[in-house]
């Protein structure tokens, strides 16, 4: 029999039927501690858990406040990396389509621009992160940006020498007509397709025939360099060919007579050559040609400074006409 008072606890003796106070064995009250300390601190242990596991530790809470505030920076540069790649689109619109036309220049190749960078492992470390996508993004079209940057630059190097030799680039390309009787009546035969007069058959006629009398004077249309001066039985017969430069050079067929020798610098309007009828030629003219890049282009286009708007619209629509060759 137990019997219980407010501080201490009694157990009946059947010995001397009294009753003796009770001592519990030091073990089991060890035990008993131990076993409420692992009890409360794995519940504790357990909550706590629960805490984080539903709310999250401080530190994670301002790790994850710390990824949401680099998440928003990441796209206001991402936006303002799209405002830039905007301007440099229109800073290549604009040196393609207006500066680059201005100084006859090539524009440069959309695959060149927009090269980039091509290495596979450029962005290796910025793998195995929660925000790596969003980073290699940015930093894969800062890097795009870049590289167009880089060729923009570049182009406009280029462009500022163009201007440099502006004055002296604007003597060099063709822009008279290569005799001094500038009347249109004198051309006999377009540029493009026309019927052969030996052959009798459409060719491509690459340049254009001026109908004058033998001993013609002829003049260089443009400064450059004489790169020909030679005769042929056939052919364009006695030919004159000067290089321009800046990829132009002209063509000066037929010749009676030369009036200048290979390697000779001569300037737009100097003496050359006079008109004759050796080689392929059906009478006495020039033929006469503009080639852009080893490309015969139509010499028309190049008589600017002899020509009104009004001639010009004339020499355009006589061109459209059939119209037999002269070689």
């Amino acid at each position: 029999m137990v019997k219980r008072n407010k501080d201490n606890k009694y157990v009946y003796n059947p010995d001397t039927l009294t009753f003796d106070r009770f001592k519990e064995p030091l073990r089991e009250r060890v035990g008993r501690v131990f076993v409420f300390l692992l009890t409360t601190v794995a519940f504790a242990f357990l909550i706590v858990l629960m805490i984080f596991f539903f709310f999250g530790s401080p530190k994670e809470k301002m790790q994850a406040r710390e990824i949401e505030y680099l998440k928003l920076q990441y796209q206001i540069l991402e936006d303002k990396l799209d405002e830039t790649e905007i301007l440099v689109q229109d800073m290549q619109q604009r040196d393609n389509n207006i500066y680059r036309m201005i100084f006859e220049a090539d524009p440069i190749p959309a695959s060149v621009r927009m090269s980039g960078f091509t290495h596979k492992d450029r962005y290796e470390s910025l793998y195995g992160y929660k925000t790596s996508e969003i980073v290699i993004k940015a930093a894969a079209k800062l890097d795009m940006i870049s590289s167009q940057l880089y060729y923009q630059s570049k182009s406009y190097d280029d462009l500022f020498m163009m201007a440099k030799n502006k004055s002296q680039m604007l003597m060099c390309i063709p822009a008279i007509i290569p005799l001094k009787e500038n009347e249109i009546r004198q051309i006999s035969s377009y540029f493009g397709y026309r019927t052969d007069p030996i052959y009798k058959v459409d060719k491509f006629h690459s340049g254009i025939d001026f109908a004058a009398p033998l001993g013609t004077e002829v003049f260089a249309t443009g400064d450059g360099v004489v790169e020909k001066a030679e005769s042929n039985y056939w052919g364009y017969g006695n030919l004159v060919t000067i290089d321009h430069g800046y990829g132009y050079k002209t063509q000066y067929a037929h010749l009676s007579m030369f009036a200048t020798h290979k390697g000779q610098k001569v300037k737009r309007g100097q003496l050359i050559g006079y008109v004759g009828s050796t080689g392929k030629s059906t009478g006495t003219h020039l033929h006469y040609e503009v080639l852009k890049n080893d490309t015969p282009v139509d010499p028309i286009h190049f008589f600017f400074n002899d020509l009104s708007p009004e001639e010009y619209e004339t020499i355009l629509e006589q061109a459209a006409m059939p119209s037999l060759t002269m070689d």
